[in-house]
């Protein structure tokens, strides 16, 4: 049995295994996800902190990943139900994938974008604590600073999940048919760190983006948001080399979290549903 499991799976189900999938993640994966940020940072790798602390931070990451998980794949999976009730839809399955991956993707950044903020912060080496960082845009920005870049960091996991989300699906069922059972979850990993991989490659010039919107100065042009004209200032100072800056750690963190997060997300909805 895969993610595409029977209407009997319950609410809570999804909930748990989304929460189990993201820790796993965030807590293997966390310094190659310090370096990226560090690679796209406005002050460079080396004042950015370089190859010291790779794990600061990590305990807002921690603390995010569950719910954002939940959230995020509650949602998908839910939405995915909803269209696939309706017989029109049952032959569209890339759009129902698509628009499943959105909606959660829209709901999960609620939780994400704060975490985000301040995880980026302390990896960037701002302040010496994830709560001085909080209490800091708080005190400055207000609740809008917890949530400065949702829109870019909507923009850029929505294509993200437009492209990993069908091509894993696709995969699955693809390798389900050539085998004639179910993929297991270890198949299931491999797609997801192939889906995963590419994905990121096509989409770091928006992670880069949101990056610099994130780490910017309160002050700055750059803070108020604006996807475009971020993009337009990192290619004219940088070129093509700084929309792509990161690109090997992000698409190296993201193929492997791929293969876990939906590795162990199959996993856990199994073990889940069989007990």
């Amino acid at each position: 049995m895969t993610t595409e499991t029977s209407f009997n799976t319950s609410f809570h189900n999804f909930l748990i295994a989304g929460g189990i999938a993201g820790i796993s993640v965030d807590a293997g994966l966390f310094p190659l996800d310090t370096i990226k940020t560090r690679l796209q940072s406005p002050d460079g790798f080396v004042k950015s902190g370089g190859f010291r602390g790779v794990y600061s931070g990590l305990g807002t990451a921690a603390l995010g990943s569950a719910p954002t998980a939940a959230l995020f794949f509650c949602t998908y999976e839910n939405t995915k139900r909803l269209l696939n009730s309706n017989g029109f839809f049952t032959i569209w399955q890339p759009i129902v994938h698509m628009t499943s991956a959105a909606f959660g993707e829209v709901t999960a950044c609620l939780i994400r974008v704060p975490v985000e903020v301040v995880k980026q912060r302390r990896q960037a080496g701002f302040h010496s604590s994830s709560k001085h960082i909080f209490r800091s845009i708080l005190q400055l920005e207000g609740i809008a600073g917890l949530y400065r870049g949702y829109m870019t960091t909507v923009l850029r996991e929505i294509p993200f999940s437009f492209i990993q989300f069908p091509l894993w699906e696709g995969m699955k069922s693809f390798w389900s048919d050539a085998q004639g059972r179910p993929v297991s979850p270890w198949q299931s990993s491999v797609c997801g760190a192939v889906s995963g991989g590419i994905a990121a490659a096509v989409t770091t010039p928006l992670d880069v983006a949101k990056t610099r919107i994130m780490l910017a100065d309160p002050a700055s042009i750059e803070a108020g948001g604006k996807l475009s004209l971020v993009l337009r200032s990192i290619y004219f100072a940088q070129g093509i080399k700084g929309l792509f800056a990161g690109i090997i750690p992000r698409v190296l963190w993201i193929s492997i979290g791929g293969a876990i997060f939906l590795g162990v997300y199959d996993k856990a909805l199994v073990t889940l549903i069989h007990d």
